[in-house]
């Protein structure tokens, strides 16, 4: 069983990406747009300041409060497409409930799009075009050429439907010619499905889901879940029972999570590229 190793690849990325920004004089902004208090965003926005500052991306965050309006989202959303110095803009999610996050991500501009989330970035995935995808999915591809893992004619399993992983991975790795099965809450009898994948790919947010009779003997696991319980980080797979029969798994922490924020750089500097 080899380990799909997230971090150590993200390190090496790091370094190729603040050489290639040096050599190349890439100016490069990134503004981050946090609403509320979240914990777990304030986690999340940190690391991506810290590895984005590393390399030698000019990166802010813009903080609102919590019973900020959505035309005050709006308005900063604009101001910041209209910025010449900013190549990038994110918003960090969850956000209140009042705030509609779909018509946000609609007002970033394509071009500075780094999540790859907004309509025209998916609808370019959709037709197969070149396109920026989103982090996770192109995480996780980059993870597995880089293990030179092949996925042309495999049966790849993803489980979870969501806008942000599921849904466009599914077609992210259609257009490189897997065959993709894609389950969800609904999916009846899924172990049948899971037993019989090469590769199975768990985006469903359950800790330890994914137990030993839902996988066959040397499939390789993905696992995107990040499950906070009693202050430990669980993934979707019961790595212990599934580990023995995987050829190549990535753990939690350290697989796809930090291939993630890794991918924010890969994307900018992919924007920055398209001016």
């Amino acid at each position: 069983m080899i380990i799909l190793d997230g971090k150590k690849y993200r390190d090496e990325l790091l370094e190729r990406y603040k050489e290639t920004i040096s050599k190349e004089k890439l100016s490069l902004g990134l503004s981050i747009i946090l609403i509320g208090n979240n914990s777990a965003s304030e986690v999340y926005v940190k690391n991506k300041v810290k590895y984005s500052t590393y390399v030698g991306i000019n990166t802010q965050i813009h903080r609102l409060s919590e019973d900020v309006t959505l035309q005050e989202v709006l308005k900063l959303i604009d101001k910041l497409n209209s910025d010449s110095s900013i190549n990038g803009i994110i918003l960090q999610s969850p956000v209140p409930h009042h705030i509609d996050f779909d018509s946000c991500i609609a007002a970033i501009s394509p071009k500075k799009d780094v999540d790859g989330i907004s309509a025209s970035n998916i609808f370019s995935l959709y037709q197969n075009k070149k396109t920026i995808l989103p982090c996770t999915v192109k995480g996780i591809i980059k993870l597995l050429e880089h293990y030179n893992i092949d996925i042309e004619g495999k049966n790849i399993t993803i489980i979870g439907r969501s806008e942000i992983v599921g849904k466009p991975l599914a077609l992210a790795l259609n257009n490189r010619n897997a065959t993709v099965t894609l389950c969800h809450s609904k999916t009846k009898n899924i172990k049948d499905i899971t037993s019989k994948a090469d590769i199975l790919i768990s985006a469903v947010g359950k800790a330890n889901f994914i137990t030993n009779d839902m996988v066959k003997e040397g499939f390789i696991g993905i696992d995107v879940g990040i499950n906070h319980i009693n202050g430990r980080l669980y993934g979707d797979f019961n790595y212990e029972e599934v580990k023995d029969l995987a050829s190549y798994i990535t753990p939690v922490p350290g697989g796809v999570g930090p291939m993630t924020i890794a991918m924010i750089i890969d994307n900018l500097i992919e924007l920055k590229r398209m001016e």
